[in-house]
């Protein structure tokens, strides 16, 4: 083959290289401009969601400060001044602390009642089945201690669906007890109740380990077999325990109480039979007490309120765990 021949045949191959060349460029230009497209999308998109999500976490702390601000506003204007009322104070769920009806909540509403000078009387509405004997007793002391400073306020508890244990050793502070007649009244006793699991422990072949200093420092240990010294001592505890109980619903009701031995067995009344036996001393509910009684109806709440703030961090915070172990009996003998 001549020179002039090879060039001639070259030639076209080398234009063909050329055009190969020129579009295996282009399209890695055009993956390249789709993929860097691509990456700026979802960097634009992921801008957005996370702006987005910025102001919906902004709108909903904004929107539990206008809460908390607004409890605030209507914790102000809740007081009527010297405008003539009767003070209502609910006591509602388990009386133990942090709950809503802890002694320090309750004991705080009734010192603001008795320091407006519009409050011709006090209505305790209370809806609870007891809880914490310590709870209970700071507020039935500071009940007394304040009617001693304050004589001419009465103050009534009113049982609405139940009253009973703890909730009754508050009540029985009060100047006068109502309720409805078919209210729970009284439980006048006091429980301690857990489990025992030593046999289910030997089933499985767990060994129990607990090191203390104090011979009795592990008493009722569930793990590990009673001690009926230990029961022993512990049952004097809830028999202390319930006899104070009895002295102070004694003192409180007086001569009301009807002379009956079943009375302070921890038994529970409707409201019916606890009129007949001196647990309260009428039927009604707190319009007829602050009608009828106290004489004077436009009622005012001084219930201490939880903001929102706190009802939420309850919520999802510690106060549930709080709750929980004062609902399964951890924080000591609950009345009954």
């Amino acid at each position: 083959m001549t020179q002039d021949n090879w060039k001639e045949n070259s030639e076209p191959n080398t234009a063909e290289a050329n055009n190969a060349e020129q579009d295996l460029e282009k399209t890695q230009r055009r993956v390249l401009d789709n993929l860097v497209n691509s990456v700026v999308k979802e960097q634009r998109s992921s801008r957005r969601w996370g702006i987005f999500f910025k102001l919906l976490t902004f709108a909903y702390l904004f929107f539990l400060g206008y809460l908390f601000l607004a409890s605030d506003q209507l914790d102000l204007t809740s007081s009527s001044g010297s405008v003539s009322h009767t003070a209502l104070i609910d006591v509602q769920g388990v009386i133990a602390d942090k709950e809503q009806a802890s002694a320090d909540n309750i004991v705080a509403a009734l010192r603001s009642a008795y320091e407006d000078n519009g409050t011709k009387g006090i209505i305790l509405r209370i809806n609870s089945p007891g809880g914490s004997p310590v709870q209970s007793g700071y507020i039935y002391d500071e009940i007394n201690r304040l009617q001693a400073l304050h004589g001419n306020i009465p103050v009534y508890a009113v049982i609405s669906d139940i009253g009973a244990s703890g909730a009754y050793y508050v009540a029985a502070a009060a100047d006068e007890i109502y309720a409805d007649k078919a209210s729970l009244v009284g439980s006048i006793g006091v429980v301690s109740a857990g489990f025992g699991f030593v046999d289910l422990l030997d089933k499985l072949g767990v060994d129990r380990r607990i090191y203390t200093s104090g011979e009795h420092k592990g008493f009722l240990d569930p793990f590990r077999p009673q001690d009926s010294d230990e029961v022993e001592f512990w049952q004097s505890v809830l028999e202390t325990t319930h006899q104070q109980f009895i002295e102070s619903v004694k003192r409180g009701r007086g001569e009301r109480l009807k002379q009956d031995p079943a009375l302070f067995s921890g038994l529970v009344w409707s409201g019916e039979q606890a009129l007949d036996m001196g647990l309260i001393d009428g039927l009604g509910s707190s319009g007829y007490v602050a009608r009828e009684i106290i004489g004077e109806e436009n009622i005012v709440d001084f219930t201490q309120e939880e903001s929102p703030i706190e009802r939420f961090a309850k919520r999802i915070g510690a106060g549930a765990v709080e709750a929980m172990s004062t609902r399964l009996g951890l924080t000591g003998p609950p009345l009954r």
